[in-house]
């Protein structure tokens, strides 16, 4: 890779807080438009708190606001007005370059298009958002190749992504959010590219990692997906309406 390395950035140690992975307290978002008028008032004063080692999936019809919250969670937007916390840190009092780097290092991306670069094996892949730490090459593969062989993919490190299925090509999108070992798993609609038997063996992956610890935050419109979940946030009209418990899951069997 010959992309310049940005200098890095010291961030300050978040507050310690017993179980909040992130923390919603009146968070409200809206879109203006350029003469200043609202354009649209996204989200609503939302409170929401989501602990570590939860697994939630956000649910709600077309317009509700759940991808607005998908970008908030995602710390690659900052609300309007209300806190938002993720482990303990203020996003909105944040620089630019902290933002970037504090998303960087706390928030691991999987989204319905795997995103891999064509030209480079998916070792190289997943090693990605650790090139952009500044994490030494030796490291970088060794940490890339764990997490492929977590995700079922340690025969396939040397392969590009053409040479890979759909459901591989996600399973390495999923180590490559892993890599950096993220507070949190964000994940958006990620079977929405795969057929069913290959999306549930995905959804079988997420529930491991769940077991294993992992805060997996999912958005999705699939009812299915939303029970399999363990809690469902389910957003109408830039407000919650319904925050529940599902009933417990067996446990998967690896």
């Amino acid at each position: 890779m010959t992309t310049a390395r940005a200098s890095p950035v010291t961030l300050e140690p978040a507050p310690e807080r017993a179980d909040a992975a992130c923390e919603l307290r009146a968070v409200s978002k809206v879109y203006y438009k350029p003469d200043g008028s609202v354009m649209v008032e996204a989200l609503k004063g939302v409170d929401l708190v989501i602990r570590r080692g939860e697994y939630v999936a956000i649910m709600g019809p077309s317009g509700s606001g759940k991808s607005t919250l998908l970008t908030l969670l995602g710390c690659l937007d900052r609300p309007t007005g209300g806190q938002f916390l993720v482990g303990g840190r203020d996003v909105r009092a944040m620089s630019d370059e902290e933002l970037s780097v504090f998303r960087g290092r706390t928030i691991g991306f999987v989204f319905q298009s795997f995103n891999l670069i064509a030209q480079h094996s998916i070792l190289e892949n997943v090693g990605v958002p650790l090139f952009y730490q500044n994490v030494p090459p030796a490291d970088r593969h060794r940490r890339a190749a764990e997490m492929l062989d977590l995700v079922g993919l340690g025969d396939r490190v040397h392969h590009r992504p053409m040479e890979l299925s759909g459901g591989q090509q996600q399973r390495a999108a999923i180590a490559r959010a892993l890599v950096t070992n993220p507070l949190i798993l964000l994940a958006d609609e990620p079977t929405g590219n795969l057929d069913s038997a290959t999306g549930q063996s995905i959804l079988a992956l997420f529930d491991r990692l769940h077991e294993q610890g992992m805060t997996v935050i999912m958005v999705t419109h699939d009812p299915a997906i939303g029970d399999r979940a363990r809690r469902v946030v389910r957003l109408r009209d830039g407000l919650v309406e319904v925050d529940r418990m599902n009933p417990p899951r067996a446990a998967t069997v690896a």
